[in-house]
């Protein structure tokens, strides 16, 4: 099987596979797929991602097809680097290889430029269309003309606020500071239309490869608001030379007043992904970005 073969006979992928007629070498994949390397005979590579045997069930109706549309969607806008989607069935998909490298300034500041053109590049609506997930957590991309805040309160912090208290993952406390922050979003500020966004921009979905650029990995694509992807590079250690991104970015799209202030809110969606699939270990760190997010909009908490 070469590339032509296989963008001409996608399906023909899994029987491959399961005949080991494809060389094949693990890599990681993330927190919720299996992944490898194949090697075609043409010496072409690929990345392809599977859902895990362990996992006890198939991977969700739509899960591959979702992440398949957002990386499309993103390659659409032709700004950032974003891999082909060269295969896309329900029960894998398969990207163009890219070869990784270590992050370099220039390819930061590159990343800072191109990031902002394709936040430029716009959505139709909040939301897309069609079906999301963020990680394995199914996220509601009912398209929404907005407002922006009463949006992300009720499509992006609600559902997974729900999810941490049902899980035991945050206490009353905690989960009253977030409401609290829910019922005055709009007191935060910060309005603007819907940018193209990647939805899931933490470091580690940031591949920098060797040709000095920076390419988009394991989106949760949907129009938002372009502060959203921004304050996701600063969470769990922050993106390599993020000074250098975000100096960039303010070049080619300058941020409105106040976003600093707003990061903490913007933050926040991710947090709660993170108590609702993970429990009670990032309990603190959302308590915190709620605070923080009440004290940029001039309320003051004595909370914990």
């Amino acid at each position: 099987m070469d590339l032509a073969y296989l963008r001409a006979h996608p399906e023909h992928l899994p029987a491959f596979l399961t005949h080991q007629r494809i060389r094949e070498t693990p890599v990681s994949g993330g927190d919720s797929c299996a992944a490898s390397r194949l090697t075609l005979d043409d010496g072409h590579s690929i990345f392809a991602k599977t859902w895990p045997e362990h996992a006890g069930h198939p991977a969700p109706e739509s899960f591959f097809a979702a992440e398949a549309a957002g990386l499309r969607w993103l390659r659409e806008a032709g700004t950032v680097a974003v891999p082909e989607v060269i295969v896309a069935l329900p029960e894998l998909l398969a990207l163009d290889w890219v070869d990784p490298d270590e992050p370099t300034p220039a390819a930061a500041e590159r990343f800072g430029r191109e990031l902002a053109g394709l936040h430029r590049a716009g959505a139709s609506a909040f939301g897309a269309e069609w079906a999301g997930f963020i990680g394995a957590l199914p996220q509601d991309n009912t398209p929404d003309r907005g407002p922006w805040p009463d949006w992300f309160a009720r499509r992006r912090l609600l559902p997974y606020l729900r999810m941490s208290v049902d899980n035991g993952a945050l206490a009353s406390a905690e989960a009253d500071l977030v409401g609290k922050l829910i019922d005055r979003i709009g007191e935060v500020g910060g309005d603007e239309p819907p940018a193209r966004l990647h939805g899931d921009l933490w470091p580690g979905n940031l591949l920098w490869g060797v040709d000095d650029r920076v390419w988009l990995v394991d989106p949760a694509a949907h129009g938002g608001h372009r502060e959203t992807d921004l304050a996701q590079l600063a969470l769990f250690g922050g993106a390599p030379h993020l000074d250098r991104i975000l100096a960039a970015y303010q070049e080619v799209w300058p941020l409105t007043d106040g976003w600093r202030e707003r990061v903490p809110l913007h933050q926040l969606q991710l947090l709660l992904v993170h108590t609702a699939l993970f429990g009670g270990a990032y309990a603190e760190a959302v308590a915190a970005a709620a605070r923080a997010a009440l004290r940029g909009a001039g309320h003051v908490t004595v909370d914990r």
